[in-house]
């Protein structure tokens, strides 16, 4: 079984004290890209710690601009006039273990020149269709991005203000209960933000179009229009809303499981319509979808198909439909079989 990885661990890691096993366990785990974030997190708490150390010490505390430069660089830290050999060596490790998890580059850490204080960064994860990743948040909250989806968390803890993330795309959310019970708070671009203690829930967002399921716990969405009132979802209910009509708030029990089957590589379909399929595909392969006639967009289809195989998806909806599915480069052509009468 592998060895739990736990920031002292890591803090032993940084200073040299790390057993062979330790070390190995926190080398593996850096590597996994799914701990960038927190990894992260850790980073800037050990650089506060540093920075507080020296100037209890009476050193300048913000002159480590050679050290930020050096970490975006990806290479190893320069050595800085007060920093012991031992504290260097740490640095060091960071800075190769940044480099083994891409985090560097990938978060825009940012460079400080002297004579600056440290900013709070802000981590950003985006999944290409096709895929999907999971994030594992600083406070031990998880999320699962679903494909062509971004979100993003500050790498830096702020006593003052909740657990936030912005969301744009699709995303399952795990999020831990803490001692200090702050509020974990979901943001989206439709003006609807959705805040909880510790929970399980989906937040949907695209095609001007916003949708909120719950799977366990307790949620509460609020909306940027102040004069709507706060609405509480119960364990196996939806909330949606849309851009052409945001006055008008759906709220109505669902099988609030069949929102989550994507996080297991599914695509769940129940009296789905051909349109909203035709959607769900661009939305998960960043294909076009044409379907030839308004009314092949209304009829329904059920089935459940591995979302890394499309070419089953098409083959069941022709077979079903008596369909003719062209392939034009990036885009799929759906029509009536030339065999078959057009649909009444």
């Amino acid at each position: 079984m592998p060895r739990e990885i736990d920031y002292e661990i890591c803090t032993r890691y940084l200073r040299g004290e790390a057993s062979l096993e330790e070390a190995q366990a926190v080398r593996a785990w850096l590597a996994d890209p799914a701990n960038e974030l927190l990894a992260h997190y850790w980073m800037s708490q050990q650089i506060q710690e540093f920075e507080t150390v020296r100037h209890d010490a009476g050193h300048d505390p913000h002159n480590y601009s050679g050290m930020w430069a050096t970490i975006a660089a990806r290479t190893q830290l320069e050595e800085t006039p007060a920093a012991s050999p031992s504290r260097l060596a740490g640095w060091r490790r960071w800075a190769a273990a940044a480099a083994v998890v891409g985090a560097v580059a990938s978060t825009g850490w940012l460079v400080h020149e002297r004579n600056q204080a440290m900013e709070p960064v802000t981590a950003r994860y985006v999944t290409p269709y096709g895929q999907t990743r999971v994030v594992q948040l600083p406070d031990g909250s998880q999320v699962t991005l679903n494909s062509h989806s971004t979100v993003r968390y500050a790498a830096t803890a702020d006593p003052g203000r909740p657990r936030e993330v912005w969301l744009d795309g699709e995303a399952y959310f795990s999020v831990k209960h803490l001692p200090d019970h702050k509020p974990f708070v979901v943001h989206t671009s439709a003006g609807l933000q959705v805040e909880v203690l510790g929970t399980k829930f989906t937040v949907y967002r695209r095609h001007e179009q916003a949708r909120v399921v719950l799977l366990s716990g307790k949620v509460q969405v609020a909306f940027a229009d102040t004069t709507k009132a706060k609405v509480i979802l119960k364990p196996g209910e939806l909330l949606e809303t849309t851009d052409q009509n945001p006055s008008k708030v759906v709220h109505q029990a669902v099988q609030a499981a069949t929102y989550a089957d994507w996080t297991d590589g599914k695509l769940v379909f129940d009296a789905t319509t051909i349109a909203d399929i035709a959607t769900r595909l661009e939305d998960t392969y960043g294909v076009e979808v044409v379907v030839a006639s308004p009314a092949l967009r209304q009829r329904k289809f059920t089935g459940t198909f591995p979302s890394n195989n499309l070419d089953l998806l098409c083959e069941n909806l022709a077979a079903t439909f008596n369909l003719q599915i062209a392939r034009r480069e990036n885009q799929l052509i759906l029509s009536n079989h030339p065999s078959s009468h057009p649909t009444p």
